[in-house]
């Protein structure tokens, strides 16, 4: 229980005889908690605000009257409503029968037309209406008459299946989608005994019409690399039962939103299941491991329920300091990519002779791999692209591996675009730091500025946050960007809007705010000077030159924190065990001779390369260019490099690549020697989280697959060298000796002058960021996850369609000499010559198609595809 303090009032009060003392305004139910007693409930949940709908948790109550003496109230009274008062008296099931009555009562009424599902429902076996209506229900049923029934179940999206029988009206599903999640696509309709839970008008809530509108229509785009998770293609049904449009509502739309799948989570009974999960296994039947998604940066708890070596789901696993009790619908259901029928189980070498890749033994492998990477070291060197997805053990292996056997520090993995800025920027800010800004400090933060950063769509435990604080601490939000998103929307922010390559103008005038007639601006520079304000940039503003430096200065000027968000789980721990050319671990900068000689001590090596090494874009120019031989790749997706058609050249070009992959991939082709490892449900690990928390996480499933840090020492001791990471406890141990450094660090970065870019007429600047569901590796395997993608759109302003001769709805070609993409227009208030379309999604694959990256001027154009019909998008694939 919470001390008494000076700023804290407690009131004492007495729950079956027991006297207690809790802070003023806790719930009866929760105080009942904190001694250990147990009152059922099942619309109360600590996370939502108390309504008690189900009446199930009701006490009997006295309260001291004006005279002292104690007065029954004349009602039981539900306990997760009730506050807590100076001297009341609570007396619950256990000690008072009119209590116990009041609660044997309100099961016998939810059980009246619950039908008897419990020997095939999904949720038995942990289920708390089974639970209560044992513990603290009737032993008989007095109902004699017909049950109510619906057709079941009903689809409500393409990922959650209603069946609307077993409802119990407790409204945990629509509380956590309005007050959570800010999607209230879900709601109680009708009235009496034909209330049932249906899909929201959307019609009322002002969405746009293509961010409601069924997604069906982009798994049949996608059904070639989107398959079920026993390898049926397209949309499976669930199992042998009917699954239909949810028809019977108010709006027949589908329930879409990035958080629907904690609602299946938090249902006390079985109303709301897993589409992928129905009739798959019984919850006793499972094993579960804790566990971190790999998502994104956000270390969000996870549990991994498997049986029989195979993962069946993930539920949002409790960690108050980071997720909560939610994840993103991407961290719950997109795991069977980690079981794709193209997952690589023995190691190949490619054979000279006939140019296949052909299955081998570990030790030929190792030989071969050995043998071409000493050769090319000797004609020219050896890089390494590790990518970021990887563990902090992984990471530090590469790190190690190169430095020590390749000798060099062409290392970089930051596969997407980048500068030297950005290097600086995380060498002075970020590496080494350890843990900044928390999640704890968005709740207490009186304004937080979001930098070329979409939290929904990019970081979304960061999101869901940041939500929190905005409607329980009136937290005040504001966006650099060029557009105001359904995100931003949600969080009540405010848009500071700025066309791509002009953030760090915007910034510099915020940092100036008292002189501005803008006055969002102003209001922005005064909020943030205040304690506790943060400003949070993602890892798209490297595209904008001067703009890490931009929010830098800010940040100095302002006193805000910073804090660093990029989009992948490795990310914060790549830059901290010093997977960039300019860092060794800990933010120790290669160029310092003193840095060097210390990490050269802990590797136990005489000397280090001292050269800076190249980044990404150099390392892919010297490898085309035959001055780098070799290349060792560590599972990353040419799709997502700033150039791919150059990676691929430059794949092309190497005379010795080794690959560490999980899945074949567009590197497999090009690889002379390829690893099978283990992904992150076939490991134990870490990763550091955007906070710079260590989160560790547990082997969940056993097999023979092996960490990249194992693998790589393996290839090490054929070189005749030394790496000594056999071990997930010593490579992490190993980087924890190293610690940050203490030394003179990277200096704080200056911005770089650029120019922005010239429109001409039919032209508009390009801005893209990826939507959280798209066509990412990382989810392959799930088409009903991808049913809840948003469907991709363009946009631009309505000036900007006007001059292009563009008509709201119609289809617009946006493209380059490398391509086009055509996607349907909706017209957005946005910067004049700038157009916005995602990075990766359905149809819309900026830097394939494109060759373009965000800032670079693209033509716009009526489509040439015709347009897209209301049929088309309520069609069923």
């Amino acid at each position: 229980m919470t001390s008494p303090t000076t700023e804290t009032k407690m009131v004492n009060f007495t729950i079956d005889g027991i006297e207690t003392t809790v802070p003023e305004g806790t719930l009866v139910i929760r105080a009942a908690e904190q001694i250990g007693i147990q009152i059922p409930r099942f619309c109360d949940h600590p996370l939502l605000e108390p309504v008690g709908a189900c009446r199930q948790c009701m006490v009997e109550v006295s309260t001291p009257g004006p005279d002292g003496s104690m007065r029954a109230m004349p009602k039981p009274q539900t306990s997760c409503t009730l506050v807590a008062t100076e001297g009341m008296q609570v007396q619950t099931q256990h000690t008072s029968e009119t209590a116990d009555k009041a609660q044997h009562g309100m099961i016998e009424f939810l059980l009246i037309n619950h039908p008897l599902d419990c020997p095939v429902c999904d949720k038995g076996g942990e289920c708390p209406l089974q639970n209560q209506a044992m513990s603290n229900g009737r032993p008989t049923s007095r109902f004699r008459d017909q049950k109510r029934t619906f057709a079941k179940p009903l689809a409500i999206s393409t990922q959650i299946l209603l069946d609307r029988e077993r409802c119990i009206m407790c409204q945990r599903c629509t509380r956590f989608q309005d007050e959570i999640a800010g999607d209230p696509f879900i709601n109680l309709q009708e009235r009496g005994a034909d209330q049932q839970i249906g899909t929201f008008n959307a019609d009322l809530l002002g969405f746009e019409q293509e961010e409601r509108d069924s997604n069906e229509d982009l798994i049949a785009e996608s059904a070639d690399r989107r398959v079920g998770p026993d390898g049926v293609p397209g949309l499976p049904g669930a199992g042998d039962q009917p699954v239909g449009p949810a028809a019977a509502d108010v709006s027949g739309r589908p329930f879409s939103s990035y958080f629907s799948g904690n609602t299946i989570q938090i249902c006390p009974v079985g109303a709301l299941t897993n589409s992928a999960y129905r009739f798959r296994s019984r919850p006793f039947d499972l094993i579960s491991t804790p566990g971190i998604a790999e998502h994104d940066a956000c270390g969000a708890a996870i549990r991994v329920d498997h049986r029989a070596g195979k993962v069946l789901r993930r539920q949002a696993g409790e960690d108050a300091a980071v997720n909560e009790e939610w994840i993103s619908d991407k961290d719950r259901f997109a795991f069977t990519w980690q079981r794709a029928s193209d997952r690589i189980t023995q190691p190949q070498v490619r054979n000279a002779e006939s140019g296949d890749l052909e299955p081998t033994t570990w030790q030929h492998a190792l030989e071969v791999a050995a043998s071409g990477l000493k050769a090319a070291i000797a004609d020219g060197g050896v890089a390494a692209l590790p990518g970021g997805r990887l563990t902090v053990e992984d990471a530090y292996a590469y790190s190690k591996f190169t430095r020590t056997v390749l000798g060099t520090n062409d290392i970089d993995f930051r596969v997407r675009p980048h500068s030297d800025e950005e290097e600086n920027f995380l060498g002075s800010r970020v590496a080494g730091q350890g843990i900044g800004v928390t999640y704890g400090d968005i709740e207490k933060a009186p304004a937080v500025l979001l930098v070329s950063f979409e939290p929904e769509d990019e970081a979304s435990n960061v999101w869901l946050r940041l939500r929190k604080s905005v409607r329980r601490h009136d937290l005040k939000v504001f966006s650099v960007g060029p557009w105001k998103s359904r995100g931003l929307a949600k969080l009540d922010g405010q848009l500071i809007p700025a066309a791509p390559g002009t953030e760090a103008e915007v910034l510099q005038a915020i940092a100036a705010g008292s002189d501005s007639e803008d006055e969002v601006i102003k209001r922005a520079q005064e909020l943030l000077s205040i304690e506790g304000a943060l400003i949070f940039v993602g890892e798209r503003l490297v595209n904008t030159p001067g703009g890490l430096s931009a929010a830098d200065q800010l940040a100095t000027a302002l006193g805000a924190s910073l804090a660093w968000v990029p989009r992948r789980a490795g990310d914060r721990g790549a830059v901290e065990a010093g997977l960039l050319p300019n860092l060794l671990p800990g933010g120790r900068p290669v160029a310092d001779a003193e840095a060097r000689v210390d990490a050269g001590a802990a590797w136990e090596v005489d000397s280090l390369p001292s050269t800076v090494g190249r980044d990404l874009e150099q390392i892919l120019a010297a490898t085309t260019e035959g001055l780098i031989k070799g290349l060792v790749v560590g599972g990353v997706d040419v799709n997502d490099f700033p150039q791919p058609q150059a990676a691929n050249e430059a794949l092309d070009a190497a005379d010795f690549v080794v690959s560490l992959e999980v899945r074949a991939s567009s590197v497999t082709q090009y690889a002379d020697v390829i690893f099978p490892v283990a992904p992150p449900s076939e490991k134990q690990g870490a990763y550091f989280n955007w906070e710079g928390r260590l989160r560790s996480f547990d082997k969940a499933l056993e097999s023979n697959a092996m960490s990249d840090h194992r693998v790589l020492s393996a290839i090490a001791d054929e070189m005749d060298d030394f790496l000594g990471l056999q071990g997930t406890e010593v490579a992490r141990a190993e980087l924890a000796e190293f610690g940050p450094w203490e030394g003179t660090r990277l200096s704080t970065p200056e911005a770089p002058s650029s120019d922005a870019p010239t429109v001409g007429k039919g032209e508009a600047v390009l801005s893209t960021w990826h939507q959280l569901l798209d066509l990412g590796r990382g989810q392959d395997g799930e088409p009903y996850l991808a049913g809840t993608a948003r469907r991709p759109v363009a946009r631009v302003s309505s000036s900007t369609a006007d001059a292009a001769s563009l008509i709201d709805g119609q289809e617009i070609d946006v493209s380059t000499d490398a391509g086009t993409i055509t996607l349907p227009l909706a017209i957005t208030e946005m910067p004049d010559g700038v157009v916005w379309v995602p990075t990766r999604s359905a149809g819309s694959e900026v830097r394939v198609t494109l060759h373009a990256e965000a800032g670079d001027v693209v033509r716009i154009a009526p489509g040439t595809v015709s347009e897209v019909t209301s049929a088309d998008k309520e069609e069923v694939a």
